[in-house]
């Protein structure tokens, strides 16, 4: 049987990250973040569904972004879905859904963050590893041509 759990998320937190350690001194940073689904509905007026969902990520990843972001700063997430289950001090089972961050992404602009009084605002940590997970790659020149010599369209301008 075949799988595949992937999450990419984009909202805002919804509360301060939270740091702390475990016993081996990893870091863990927990933070929720909010998302919002704008649409029409039957009747013609505009409605909004708002997604909270709970974030957990671990090692440097989590003290960069307990460093840098806050409640209502943007971000993007990537990760995979987890269910978790427990039972509560009153006996009943609970269970939530949480995204375990594997990469994330500084969203908004610059001068967005140099408005900010946070850390938001500061030059994150370069890597040359990418730690955010995501690769930049320079645009590349199309050289197939196609009727007569225009350049085909790009990849990525395909409608759907």
């Amino acid at each position: 049987m075949a799988s595949f759990n992937k999450v990419i998320m984009m909202g805002n937190l919804t509360r301060d990250p939270q740091l702390s350690y475990l016993p081996s001194q990893t870091p863990v940073v927990e933070f929720g973040v909010a998302s919002t689904h704008t649409y029409r509905g039957a009747d013609g007026q505009t409605r909004e569904d708002v997604c909270f969902v709970e974030c957990r990520c671990y090692g440097s990843r989590a003290e960069v972004i307990s460093k840098y972001f806050q409640k209502g700063k943007p971000i993007l997430i990537e990760g995979r879905l987890q269910f978790d289950r427990w039972e509560a001090q009153d006996g009943t089972k609970r269970s939530k859904h949480r995204i375990f961050v594997e990469n994330f992404s500084f969203v908004g602009s610059k001068s967005d963050a140099n408005n900010s009084q946070s850390g938001y605002g500061q030059q994150a940590p370069q890597n040359n590893n990418n730690q955010a997970g995501y690769e930049q790659q320079p645009p590349q020149n199309n050289s197939n041509q196609m009727d007569g010599g225009a350049p085909s369209p790009p990849g990525d301008d395909i409608p759907f």
